[in-house]
């Protein structure tokens, strides 16, 4: 049997929050895996689009933090309560939603290479942008290919 837990590690990046203010996930380190996946969970009670982008970081306490600049494959459920259906969506280091009041899943599928390592940059983080207080917004990293140990993604 394969089960996620024992394969992958979960972590928490953005309680569930109202969407009122700028959101700004825990930095994990991607140092010990092979690739890491950002799920952004939306409930969309209003028109305001929610904007989702990531972060990388020298490390987990944020040195030199700046935009991540390779894209990442993402992936939409649109629809959650309707559709279980994942549709790639263009590739990019960020996404906006649409303005359609649904319960929406986004996945950003990060490769840990694409990070730029060659300046020390090992660490990664999402944030939400401000959007509207009945939006609601959760997110998790999901980090797969353990490597070397490490007993941890929160600390360097």
């Amino acid at each position: 049997m394969h089960s996620l837990i024992e394969n992958t590690r979960i972590v928490e990046a953005i309680p569930p929050s109202a969407g009122d203010v700028e959101l700004v996930g825990d930095l994990v380190s991607l140092k010990h895996c092979q690739s890491l996946t950002v799920l952004v969970h939306v409930n969309q009670a209003n028109a305001a689009t929610v904007a989702i982008t990531l972060e990388q970081a020298q490390d987990v306490s944020g040195t030199a933090a700046k935009a991540m600049a390779k894209d990442a494959p993402i992936y939409l459920v649109a629809d959650a309560a309707a559709s279980d259906t994942w549709i790639r969506q263009a590739d990019g280091v960020g996404f906006t939603t649409d303005a359609a009041l649904k319960h929406k899943l986004v996945a950003l599928d990060v490769d840990a290479q694409h990070l730029d390592l060659e300046n020390g940059f090992t660490c990664l983080r999402v944030k939400v942008g401000a959007s509207h207080a009945a939006n609601l917004v959760a997110a998790q990293y999901i980090a797969v290919g353990s490597r070397y140990g490490g007993a941890s993604l929160i600390v360097d």
